[in-house]
């Protein structure tokens, strides 16, 4: 029964990747309040939930007003969670959020120490990055949407499994939830070389998924 849950669980939980964005989180927060981090983990999760609902139940229409089948969707979708996949394993996904967090912190015009640390005084010194980069591209990017919208796909007209599938997603952001409120404490504990392990582990994970999601659409497109 719980099958569904906890195979869709497990899906959401690498594709939107919580251990890979806690130690960029702890980063972009860091010197912040506790209420600073907790607003902007809400913030995010909240968001980030709407965007995935919307397209749970309106992004099938929208490919259908397109033209675009569901096999062609499925297999551009697999191919996009491979390229994540592969980012995963050689650390180009963290290596490109460590940029955009050193971007925003070069922006918000923070000062450096005479020993290399970030002095903040306030939170009002901390850009709200809820919505960006948190909530987009970070947790609904463009690799979750996909699966959202292959899963709620496979499974139409069956109300019970859909109703699982988003169950499974919410489960998910809680997930994420707590990860990112305990970044830095996990970061911390685990160490970065730790933290990196494990998302190259996810990555293996997501890139055979991926790969599934590839063939069955081309087996579904040339051999029905």
């Amino acid at each position: 029964m719980y099958e569904l849950f906890i195979g869709t669980f497990v899906t959401f939980f690498v594709v939107i990747d919580p251990l890979g964005i806690a130690p960029i989180f702890a980063v972009m927060t860091d010197g912040a309040s506790a209420a600073f981090k907790r607003r902007m983990v809400i913030r995010a999760s909240l968001t980030s939930g709407i965007i995935l609902l919307i397209f749970a139940f309106l992004g099938n229409g929208l490919l259908s007003a397109l033209g675009i089948s569901m096999l062609a969707f499925k297999t551009a979708g697999g191919v996009l969670l491979f390229m994540i996949a592969l980012e995963m394993i050689f650390e180009k996904r963290t290596e490109r959020r460590e940029k955009k967090s050193e971007g925003l912190a070069h922006d918000l015009g923070q000062v450096e120490g005479s020993e290399g640390n970030v002095i903040v005084e306030t939170d009002e010194d901390f850009e709200d990055i809820s919505v960006f980069p948190i909530a987009i591209p970070f947790i609904s990017g463009p690799g979750s949407i996909a699966t959202i919208m292959l899963l709620m796909s496979q499974h139409t007209g069956n109300l019970e499994e859909q109703g699982q599938i988003i169950m499974a997603l919410l489960a998910a952001l809680l997930s994420t939830v707590i990860i990112l409120l305990a970044a830095s404490k996990i970061i911390g504990l685990l160490g970065h070389t730790i933290a990196n392990a494990i998302t190259r582990i996810l990555g293996v994970i997501l890139a055979a998924l991926a790969t599934q999601y590839i063939f069955d659409g081309i087996k579904g497109t040339f051999l029905g």
